[in-house]
């Protein structure tokens, strides 16, 4: 099974108005992903997972290290009509119908007017959108906009496609839907690199997951072997996530402590004045 993506030794330092480093969000990581499958990339606030997926976009630059993205470089403009690409957060133009914004991104990719149409008419449908698309999307709740937002996703029918918290803001039976669709997907052969934090989600379709903690990659591998040691338990990621993060966590306790500077003893100083007023001084006292 070839690699779509490839990381190596990767570390992303961002850097204060002086140029000097203020944080190191990406750590030496080595990550691949693999063809076909459904990656799940995890971890707390912070942890730079999406710092990792503007990385493998050519959004941002590395630091250190290299980047491999269907065997290029990830600011090649070769491959960005091979990539599909939802974000955290919305960019939606509020007056544009979810007809016009299909339109739009796919004049973006070069599509021809029969294309942009074909395919704007499935994926609406697909998603539960036929009906609305002629709303403004500002009228649309945050679930509806997140259909939106995953529709102009695959308006390029891509190869790999990127989400960062797909789900965010949707009912059960929306999410529900999407997971089934990327299913789907996963079975025409594409792949799929998902980052959440609704931990339920990615232990239903992801193949194989990885883990950050602090830029660093502390865990990755297939589900089904890291999960097996909580067999017939519920929650299962959840508690191996716990597991793997609270381990991080006082790992790094112990490093601090170790490297924390000692505290100086103070030492008491006493000064003893000589001369003929504590020698009168004494003479006084003794009587």
């Amino acid at each position: 099974m070839s690699e779509i993506v490839s990381l190596f030794g990767v570390t992303k330092i961002f850097k204060d108005f002086w140029g000097k480093p203020k944080v190191k969000a990406v750590d030496n990581l080595d990550l691949q992903i693999n063809e076909g499958e459904i990656f799940g990339l995890l971890g707390p606030n912070g942890s730079g997972k999406t710092t990792t997926l503007k990385l493998i976009l050519g959004l941002l630059y590395p630091t250190r290290g290299r980047i491999s993205v269907f065997n290029r470089p990830p600011g090649d403009n070769l491959i960005k009509r091979l990539i599909g690409y939802l974000p955290e957060e919305d960019y939606l133009y509020p007056y544009l119908t979810a007809r016009e914004i299909m339109d739009f991104y796919g004049r973006i990719f070069n599509l021809s007017t029969r294309v942009r149409k074909e395919r704007a008419d499935y994926l609406l449908q697909l998603l539960g959108i036929k009906g609305y698309e002629n709303r403004p999307i500002g009228e649309y709740s945050k679930g509806m906009a997140r259909r939106i937002g995953l529709a102009q996703a695959l308006i390029n029918d891509p190869q790999l496609l990127i989400l960062d918290e797909p789900t965010s803001g949707m009912d059960p039976i929306g999410a529900r839907e999407v997971k089934d669709l990327l299913l789907e997907l996963k079975k025409k052969g594409k792949t799929i690199l998902i980052s959440s934090h609704l931990l339920a989600d990615i232990e239903d379709i992801c193949d194989r997951i990885g883990i950050l903690y602090e830029g660093k990659l502390i865990a990755t591998g297939e589900v089904k072997k890291l999960l097996s040691p909580f067999k017939g338990e519920s929650n299962r990621l959840e508690k191996f996530f716990l597991q793997v993060v609270g381990k991080a966590k006082e790992e790094k306790g112990e490093r601090e402590k170790k490297v924390a500077p000692k505290k100086k003893e103070k030492k008491e100083v006493k000064i003893i004045e000589e001369g003929p007023d504590m020698e009168l001084l004494k003479k006084l006292t003794k009587k």
